[in-house]
């Protein structure tokens, strides 16, 4: 266990900003360490449950290591045991772990009964994925028939988290044409098994018949499954059936398949997963080793009561702009609703030298919360010391609890030359330091603060109407609480005011929220004229006014009436902000939340950043809803994001709940701070599950001594289903990124189109091929392309490697449409006889001639139906023409011969 304390300490983290946390993996002379695997607080007390996660991984770190060639095995876990657990003599207090930043997450089934093990994957091919979902069933061993030992599938999941492969199974496309017959998808192709027809009743399966052709289209009928032989002697592919036991290796070129139609050759550009593993950053740093690795060691931790100290800057420079009070008011916020009861919280303050306002006091009632904002600081002066602040800090919670797992909310608008001094203790503390950067001038070594600790990273500007301080203390939840104990933000906005301007809205209160429920209001002047109706049009009194911060607020009791919350404020000339809190209306209703991040911290001008909002309710996510950025630079100048979940441009997966967009509107360097507001209407949906992708395949059945022994039918995955009156909004910190390289205006055309990735082509007609996707933009997901170019080739290889040598498609009527319109065209093949598959590829030129990169390759098999069966009508009318010029044995013969070819079309044989 201390192999895991040390290298946690020294850990570069991967940001993923707008999270509590991030991943604490690394990799050390070939082993895995750091990895958190956490059990939900919502399952039920059993203690089995950590020695089948221990069996599990133990299972699976030989596995891992001969399927990479010895290479990568696991060497340490930390399992992360729920506080409402007993406690034991051999649990011990997380330092950086938390269920934010859990590697895998171990909940119950959602919906009831789907145990598939998945990987959330937002990102493209060879990018993290976010985290490993198990359920108790699956690591009890209650689903090995239908997803193989558990181990095995562990290290299926790891392919997806750790090196951004996916699927080479497809459950919407089972078979595909190839050279004219139906083809299982499988990697590799030597996977043997039989096509039989399923038929379940009752909860049980069994064989109805053998597939048939539909004749339409070339391929198998719908129903038809592709039942692997349980005896194999192929190797590969862990990311089709690792549940086979043959099964010990990941495709590589000399045995991937790249025509069959699965995620992993739309993703990644038909590279085998062996390919992007070898061009990841591990497989580049290590080679394999000679001896055999030692068994994977566990460490068990119990997370429990918060420990928070905010270290907040009252030097000169933050008497300018109303810095001080504005800090006042996000921090009366933390201590009245964000921070949790139960939580232990102390203040520290400081300038050129530290000050302790508060020792650890632990919020059980409105009086611990009184007397914490009654510490804040009233006067700016001195210099800037954040290394005072912090050492100060770890004194205070050193004197009730160790520093480590604890917290500290750093806020600062200064540059201090001095804070790289203090990196050591910071990290030899095992605390987590959420930091906030208040104006231009904030130390540039922040975000390097976070990272090393694995804290959240936010950003102000001096606009007030922006109320990004607020948002910024609202967003620091805890990363250990339980979900109905957690502040959510409703709303946040603001408005500079002119002369005696109304500014009026609406708050949306769905039912998963309403417990806690706070309205607070600032100003920068005078305290405004205030109106609040709840949705029964009743005016709400009793705002608690605090002249001296300049804020109001008012605490609904009990649970807010669900609909819509009317407000009016009314003041002159001054700026005014608004922002709406709440908790869960139920600690066993999930309420709706949003989890927002970036792709990188650093945006490097060209490259583009991309921003992520995660919509959940509970495990389920949340469609259809209106998902908006607003991106603020540091010289106060916002850009305005509509974000998308619709399977293009910036967006992995449509319809996931998992909604991005590309930022390219870069207009200064520094840091630039990302807020993200949600709106669900009544068309919103949870869809039941995540789509059955990145994750271990259901086995239908197993061929065992010629006989097909069925497993139970798989769940449905892919409904959705609409909520009543599915009305709610959401505000989230998205934290901030730094741009660096961007060039003084004006600034050139450097983003090229984004690459098509949902390229379809189906036939159409008379061999005429039917093309769809979505738009493009000049810059990436923005604006409108100039045109496409498309291109088709016999062999889909020939077209990824040699585009430009194959045959071009006459496009001189496809104009392109604006970004993220749908693209349809039709067009005749030439030259390509019946049988023939043909692969498809576009791509997109913007008007300064930047090309995209080559889109995802469709494919069409040219398949001409054969002619319609003749009525009995027309057999009877042939049999008395023929029988009165042939003789009856004669007769025999050709009859035998065409009824032979009509089963054969028909598919009875």
């Amino acid at each position: 266990m201390q192999s895991l304390k040390s290298s946690v300490f020294l850990v570069i983290l991967h940001l993923l900003e707008g999270a509590l946390s991030s991943s604490l993996i690394q990799l050390n002379n070939n082993g895995y360490e750091g990895i958190v695997i956490g059990i939900d607080p919502s399952v039920p007390e059993d203690e089995t449950l950590i020695q089948q996660i221990k069996d599990m991984v133990t299972q699976a770190s030989p596995y891992l290591f001969e399927a990479t060639g010895k290479r990568f095995y696991f060497k340490n876990v930390a399992i992360l045991i729920p506080e409402n657990w007993k406690t034991k003599p051999d649990y011990v207090r997380p330092k950086l772990e938390t269920f934010k930043n859990a590697d895998v997450l171990v909940a119950e089934t959602s919906p009831l009964g789907n145990d598939q093990p998945y990987t959330e994957q937002i990102g493209m091919c060879g990018e993290m994925g976010e985290r490993i979902h198990l359920t108790p069933n699956f690591l009890a061993g209650k689903k090995r028939s239908q997803y193989g030992p558990q181990g095995r599938a562990f290290v299926h999941e790891w392919a997806h988290l750790r090196w951004g492969v996916f699927d080479e199974y497809n459950n919407e496309q089972k078979f595909y044409l190839s050279k004219g017959r139906p083809t299982p998808v499988r990697c590799s192709k030597a996977i043997t098994g039989k096509n039989e027809v399923q038929k379940c009743q009752g909860g049980s399966c069994f064989t109805d018949r053998k597939c048939r052709f539909d004749k339409l289209t070339g391929l198998y009928e719908k129903g038809c499954e592709f039942i692997p032989e349980e005896q194999q002697t192929e190797k590969a592919s862990i990311m089709f059936a690792q549940s086979i036991g043959s099964v010990v290796e990941f495709c590589a070129e000399k045995n991937h398949n790249a025509e069959a139609p699965n995620l992993q050759n739309q993703r990644c550009n038909l590279r085998s997963t062996w390919e992007v593993i070898r061009d990841s950053e591990d497989f580049k740093k290590t080679t394999p080793m000679s001896t055999q690795p030692p068994r994977p060691t566990f460490s068990l931790l119990q997370t429990g009561k918060r420990i928070v100290c905010l270290v907040l800057d009252k030097s000169g420079s933050m008497s300018s702009g109303n810095r001080l009070n504005r800090m006042n008011q996000a921090g009366k916020l933390f201590l009245l609703q964000t921070v949790e009861l139960g939580s232990w919280v102390g203040m520290v303050m400081f300038d050129s030298t530290a000050y302790v306002q508060s020792q650890l006091r632990q919020i059980n009632s409105g009086t611990d919360r009184d007397a914490l904002t009654s510490s804040l600081p009233t006067v700016a002066t001195g210099g800037t010391s954040i290394c005072s602040g912090l050492r100060s800090a770890f004194t205070v919670i050193r004197k009730k609890y160790p520093t480590h797992g604890s917290e500290i909310v750093l806020l600062t608008d200064g540059e201090d030359g001095t804070i790289s001094g203090c990196f050591n203790e910071v990290k030899q503390s095992g605390a987590i330091i959420h930091t906030i950067a208040l104006g231009p001038s904030a130390a540039k070594e922040l975000e390097q603060l976070s990272k090393m600790t694995g804290g959240l990273q936010t950003s102000a500007s001096d606009q007030a109407q922006n109320n990004g301080l607020i948002d910024a203390f609202a967003a620091l939840s805890s990363g250990n609480g339980a979900l109905s104990q957690r502040s959510i933000q409703l709303e946040s906005k603001g408005l500079a005011l002119q002369k005696t301007q109304w500014m009026n809205g609406t708050v949306i209160l769905d039912s998963t929220v309403g417990n806690d429920t706070l309205f607070l209001i600032t100003w920068t002047t005078q305290p405004p004229q205030i109106f609040l109706w709840d949705p029964s049009g009743r005016k709400q009194n009793g705002f608690v006014v605090d002249k001296n911060t300049k804020m109001a607020y008012l605490q609904i009791p009990g649970t807010a009436a669900v609909g819509v919350w009317k407000y009016s404020l009314q003041a002159s000339s001054q700026t005014l902000t608004l922002t709406v809190t709440s908790r869960a209306s139920s600690a066993t209703l999930p309420p709706i939340t949003v989890t927002t991040r970036m792709n990188k911290d650093t945006g490097k001008f060209p490259s583009p950043v991309v921003v992520y909002a995660n919509i959940r309710h509970g495990a389920s996510p949340v469609l259809k809803a209106r998902v908006t950025a607003l991106i603020e630079s540091v010289n106060g100048k916002t850009v305005t994001l509509e974000l998308l979940d619709n399977g293009a441009g910036a967006d992995a997966t449509k319809d996931d709940g998992v909604y991005s967009r590309y930022f390219t509107a870069y207009d200064t360097n520094g840091r630039y701070s990302v807020k993200i507001w949600v709106v669900g209407g009544r068309n919103a949906a949870t869809q039941i599950a995540m789509p059955q992708q990145n994750g271990v395949m259901y086995i239908p059945g197993w061929i065992e001594n010629g006989e097909i022994k069925w497993n139970s039918p798989a769940p449905e995955t892919n409904n959705k289903l609409q909520m009543k009156q599915v009305c709610f909004s959401r505000t989230s910190s998205g934290g901030s990124f730094v741009a660096s390289n961007v060039p003084k205006a004006p600034i050139p055309d450097l983003f090229p189109p984004c690459q098509i990735t949902d390229l379809k082509a189906k036939i159409q007609g008379d061999n005429l091929i039917n093309l769809t996707w979505t738009a493009p933009g000049d810059d990436y997901d923005h604006g409108r392309a100039y045109e496409y170019i498309i291109r088709i080739s016999a062999s889909i290889l020939d077209l990824r490697d040699k585009y430009n040598d194959s045959v071009q498609v006459n496009t001189t009527n496809l104009i392109p449409k604006e970004a993220n319109s749908e693209e349809v065209f039709v067009f005749q093949p030439e030259n390509f006889a019946n049988g023939t598959d043909l692969f498809i590829a576009i791509q997109a030129v913007d008007k300064a001639n930047l090309k995209s990169k080559i889109s995802n390759i469709a494919r069409v098999s040219l398949f001409i139906p054969p002619p319609e069966s003749p009525s009995p009508t027309e057999i009877s009318t042939v049999c008395l023409k023929v029988n009165s010029t042939i003789s009856g044995l004669q007769f025999f013969k050709i009859m035998w011969k065409w009824i032979g070819e009509m089963q054969v079309s028909l598919g009875l044989h």
